[in-house]
């Protein structure tokens, strides 16, 4: 079930009629968790059995460690079963694969056992939101909770389940032990977020995808042009449906009461490549630092120490969103970012003109450096990524298209000023929900204009909503 699917709709005008309708805290929260299996289970009721068996793990390991004399033990018992999940369902096939391939290049003759197995969804996140619980009691950072009722639905929590934000058990557990009280929600916020993160799902991400997946389907047939255009397209997609997704759960949650962390702050208006990793995917990004690269060492040590930490973090950080090469190789790419501005900032003295020039020029060149790093994040192959950086770097034609009859993408040969317009405006779109533009006027409206207001938009967007929904891009990850 996907937040632009028609069946959401009463589902969960059901689910929050009855939440609100319940008079206690606890009833209320088993018909969350309920709702919340059911939610998963829309999908694949197999594994909802996975969903369980790390609620109980943790449930008693973290017990445990506060409890035992030997805590790092029930630590690593949770750490062995979720990254075990985690990795086998997701990474042994590639790992095996990998294998086979290398060997072969060795002369040996490989025969791998691939399982092709099915990706559970969510499991990247909801196995990153127990691991924060587990390590933050090792920690003594967090109490165990008492009733295994709360920690059941921190872990299943419908709005955040399959696609984050990755939540901390810190900071959602406190929630559920006072009642929510409807007063205390922004319904006139929730209502405007879920509505902009529809549109940047189904109208802009979904709408801009067959035009993307044109030209990545075969990059060596198309020109700079539309190199330029689909990697463009691809950054403004992929950040219109992961950060669409979030602010749909995070209205979702708001209007149940519940308080989910902020996923992203417009990171393409970023000026340095650090900046961006603070604006983008925000939860994920602070939970490798905080349970990953500061556990490294983090700042500690020489430049050369640092920069292994940060290599590390950001290498496994690319593997954690997807078993692929490419991925690996978008994460070193954008370590090797950070390692650089990193030596930028303290090494090299800044002049005022310095300033100046990196304050105009920093958030072109770092979109730009982004973009280079969404290739290899969408090609289907090296070889694709080359044929794509070719064209959007050297504006070249394609390498392995010589001789033959180059082409360009059908929507920048039937109306090209449409198509740059569209991505301009888009721009335009962002910089003015930055600034915050036309919030004090929904803010400000009396109600009748502000229901008013919202259904007119509704009703103009709706000509734009493809009539078949296509998955969120984190799904697989």
């Amino acid at each position: 079930m996907l937040f632009v699917d028609f069946a959401f709709l009463p589902f969960f005008l059901t689910v929050l009629a009855v939440h609100w309708a319940l008079p206690r805290n606890g009833p209320r929260k088993v018909w969350l968790l309920a709702a919340s299996y059911a939610f998963y289970a829309a999908w694949d009721p197999r594994f909802l059995g996975l969903i369980l068996l790390s609620t109980a793990v943790d449930y008693i390991a973290a017990r445990r460690i506060v409890r035992s004399p030997r805590p790092r033990a029930w630590l690593l018992v949770s750490l062995v079963s979720n990254l075990g999940l985690l990795g086998f369902f997701k990474y042994f096939d590639f790992f095996v694969e990998s294998a086979a391939r290398f060997l072969t290049q060795l002369g040996f003759q490989a025969h791998p056992a691939s399982l092709n197995l099915i990706l559970p969804v969510g499991i990247s996140f909801y196995t990153f939101q127990t691991l924060s619980y587990t390590i933050d009691v090792y920690r003594g950072r967090l109490t165990p909770v008492e009733h295994p009722l709360d920690l059941a639905l921190f872990v299943a929590f419908f709005p955040q389940l399959v696609a984050g934000p990755i939540e901390r058990a810190s900071d959602f557990l406190p929630q559920l032990e006072t009642p929510r009280r409807f007063e205390g929600v922004d319904v006139r916020g929730a209502l405007v977020l879920f509505f902009l993160g529809f549109v940047k799902k189904a109208c802009i991400s979904d709408g801009l995808s067959p035009h993307i997946d044109a030209y990545f389907a075969h990059p060596a047939s198309f020109d700079a042009a539309s190199a330029w255009y689909a990697t463009l397209a691809y950054a403004t997609q992929i950040y219109c449906d992961f950060s669409g997704y979030s602010d749909m759960a995070i209205a979702c949650a708001a209007l149940l009461g519940y308080r989910l962390s902020r996923n992203f702050d417009h990171p393409y208006l970023a000026a340095d490549i650090t900046s961006f990793w603070r604006r983008w995917h925000i939860s994920l990004s602070t939970w490798l630092r905080d349970y990953l690269y500061i556990p490294l060492g983090g700042n500690r040590g020489s430049r050369l120490f640092q920069t292994r930490n940060l290599m590390a973090t950001m290498l496994l950080g690319g593997l954690w969103h997807g078993a692929g090469w490419n991925f690996v190789a978008w994460g070193g790419l954008h370590g090797l970012g950070l390692a650089l501005h990193r030596v930028w900032s303290t090494r090299i003295r800044s002049t005022a003109l310095v300033r100046r020039i990196t304050g105009i020029l920093g958030i072109p060149i770092t979109f730009w450096f982004v973009c280079v790093g969404w290739v290899f994040f969408r090609a289907a192959s090296f070889a694709d990524a080359a044929e794509v950086l070719n064209g959007f770097v050297r504006f070249g034609p394609p390498a392995s298209g010589a001789g033959s009859r180059v082409e360009r993408l059908a929507l920048l040969n039937l109306a090209p000023g449409l198509a740059w317009g569209l991505l301009a405006a888009l721009a335009i779109a962002h910089v003015a929900c930055y600034r915050r533009w036309l919030t004090r006027i929904w803010r400000r409206s009396p109600a009748w204009a502000f229901t008013a207001g919202l259904a007119v938009a509704c009703a103009l967007v709706l000509p734009f909503v493809p009539l078949a929904a296509r998955p969120f891009i984190y799904f697989q990850f």
